[in-house]
């Protein structure tokens, strides 16, 4: 009888061993999780139109590696300078140019050190029609009445564009036919509802596009016009933002980079 009375015992210490053990674990594992889930962040990123379809399609990797969030604000690069100048609270600047990102270090609203080229972009003449093909012949057509492309005031696309009229020496026989978009965003639109028969777009504009409608297109020597480098820069509101550090290194990453060409940028 006292045999069974202390194995009973044993068995109840034994129990309470387990639900011990099984608590500190718990304990430990509740530890480990707290942790990452305060490290989990966003960064809120103000995009160059050219670039907005390119990220949206790469946001899924980026959240699926560092577990932040990403909010991008695309528009013009002149439009989002300004808006950066007066106080948006911005982490990160994807500019269609390097001007305005070293303006931004220049005046102490970005850290010095952070600029990087993130791409080098192309640019491209395009119809949504299935004309068959284009080439520079297309830009002194009569039947051209409306050409559309990106305030070369404002945006780096609609200043290469320019670049290029100008070396083909059209400027004078094309002045009457433009028709300026905000950006190249809207420039785009401008020929994708038929408002404008052809105009100057980023490459990866088109490319973003399901084959079925990305009609024809003419992509134009890069020696007619000005390398469109493209640097991102931290801002200062990101300075202390995990997410916009991570951000900055994933987009800047040897995998990211290699997928650009394919993406309508060049290598």
């Amino acid at each position: 009888m006292f045999l069974w009375k202390l194995s009973d015992a044993d068995m109840l210490v034994k129990i309470g061993l387990r639900a011990a053990l099984m608590g500190v674990v718990l304990a430990a594992w509740s530890a480990l999780a707290v942790p990452r889930a305060a490290c989990a962040g966003e960064v809120s990123v103000a995009v160059a139109t050219n670039f907005r379809s390119v990220l949206e399609g790469l946001r899924p990797d980026f959240e699926r590696q560092t577990g932040h969030r990403l909010i991008l604000s695309a528009g013009s690069t002149g439009k989002l300078y300004a808006q950066i100048g007066l106080g948006a609270p911005f982490d990160v600047f994807l500019s269609a140019d390097q001007d305005h990102a070293r303006k931004l270090v220049d005046r102490g609203l970005a850290i010095p050190g952070s600029r990087f080229t993130y791409a080098v972009g192309l640019l491209t003449l395009w119809t949504p029609q299935s004309v068959g093909w284009l080439d520079e012949n297309s830009l002194s057509d009569p039947a051209l009445i409306r050409l559309a492309l990106a305030n070369p005031d404002l945006a780096p696309y609609g200043r290469a564009a320019t670049d290029l009229i100008h070396a083909l020496g059209l400027g004078q026989s094309l002045s009457g036919k433009l028709v300026l978009g905000e950006n190249v965003g809207q420039a785009f639109a401008f020929v994708q509802s038929r408002n404008a028969q052809l105009g100057f777009v980023a490459l990866s504009q088109v490319l973003s596009l399901p084959a079925e409608k990305r009609g024809a297109r003419w992509d134009p020597p890069v020696g007619l016009y000005r390398p469109i480098r493209q640097d991102a820069v931290l801002l200062q509101a990101g300075r202390d933002n995990p997410a916009a550090s991570a951000f900055m290194a994933f987009l800047e990453s040897e995998p990211i980079q290699g997928r650009l060409p394919a993406l309508g940028y060049a290598p």
